[in-house]
C-alpha cells in the first residue's frame, strides 16, 4: 500500500526512528583542559559514566591544584600557555558550554567565548541563575547536532562550588536527553 500524495509514509518514519532516538541520546564526547572546576567537572563525568573524553592541556599539564593527573587522558600543548590550550579545545569542539556561578563569569570565561565567537562555534554561558539549565544545554546541543562539546568555565578557586554545581548539571542533562530518548522508543512501540 502507497501513501496519499502529500502525505508521509508512516513507515519510514518508524525504520528511522531508530536513529532519531540514537541521534537524541547523549552521544558526544566532552572536551576539556583539566583545570579544576567547571572542566575538572567535564571530565570526571565523562568517566564516571563511560563518555568518550579528550582534550588539550598545556605543556607540563599544570593546574592551580598541582599537576593534571595522568587519569585523565589529554594531550598536552607544545606550550605551557593556557591561551592555546583553550584555543585548540575550542578548534576540536562543535560548540561550546561556559559555566560560571555568576553571570558576569570570569575574564577566562569571556576570553572563551570570544575566542569561540571569532573561530564561529556555537556558544553558549550558563551560571546559577538560569532556570533549567540542564535542559537548556540539552536544547543547545540538539539544536547544534553537537558530537564534541567543549565544558569549559571557572576554576574552584575563582568560584567555590562550581564543580559540584557542573557535575549536578551533567547529570541532569543526561537524564534529560535520556528521558527524551525513552519517551521516543515508547511512542515507537505504541
Amino acid at each position: 500500500m502507497r501513501p496519499r500524495e502529500g502525505r508521509p509514509d508512516s513507515r519510514l518514519s518508524y525504520r528511522n526512528c531508530s536513529a532519531l532516538v540514537e541521534q537524541m541520546s547523549w552521544n558526544i564526547v566532552i572536551i576539556s583542559g583539566g583545570q579544576t572546576g567547571a572542566s575538572r567537572a567535564a571530565l570526571d563525568f565523562a568517566i564516571e559514566n563511560q563518555i568518550s573524553y579528550g582534550g588539550w592541556c598545556p605543556k607540563g599539564r599544570p593546574a592551580l591544584d598541582g599537576p593534571i593527573p595522568d587519569r585523565y587522558q589529554l594531550k598536552e600543548t607544545p606550550s605551557a600557555e593556557y591561551a592555546e590550550r583553550a584555543l585548540w579545545n575550542l578548534r576540536d569542539a562543535d560548540a561550546a558550554v561556559v559555566f560560571s556561578l555568576t553571570e558576569e563569569g570570569n575574564e577566562s570565561s569571556r576570553k572563551t567565548l570570544s575566542m569561540a565567537k571569532k573561530l564561529k562555534k556555537p556558544c553558549v554561558h550558563f551560571h546559577q541563575g538560569i532556570l533549567a539549565v540542564a535542559e537548556k544545554l540539552a536544547q543547545f546541543v540538539a539544536k547544534h547536532r553537537v558530537h564534541r562539546l567543549a565544558v569549559v568555565g571557572s576554576s574552584e578557586s575563582t568560584e567555590p562550588g562550581i564543580y559540584a554545581w557542573v557535575a549536578k548539571v551533567l547529570e541532569k542533562t543526561q537524564t534529560t536527553v535520556s528521558s527524551q530518548a525513552s519517551s521516543v522508543q515508547y511512542r515507537r512501540r505504541v
